[in-house]
């Protein structure tokens, strides 16, 4: 195991604080332990498997315009969803 080197703080319900202690508990880990685990599990899927553009987002509205030259005025209202 590693020395740990950063904090990461959460704020959580008391519900989903206690719903983490059970889970920890069965698995019989400290929740920062389980938490991490959990969490870098959901890391590296998210990289693997990225998710894709919303319909309508401003990636989406952008897609195919790099190389268009746009004005100042055309940007905004696409960043605005106009």
């Amino acid at each position: 195991m590693t020395a740990t080197a950063d904090r990461l703080d959460l704020r959580l319900s008391v519900e989903d604080k206690n719903r983490l202690r059970r889970a920890a508990e069965l698995h019989g880990l400290p929740v920062a332990t389980f938490v991490r685990e959990a969490a870098l599990r959901e890391a590296e899927t998210t990289i693997a498997h990225p998710p894709k553009a919303r319909r309508g987002s401003l990636a989406a509205r952008l897609r195919g315009r790099a190389t268009a030259r746009m004005g100042t005025d055309e940007i905004m209202k696409l960043t605005r969803g106009a």
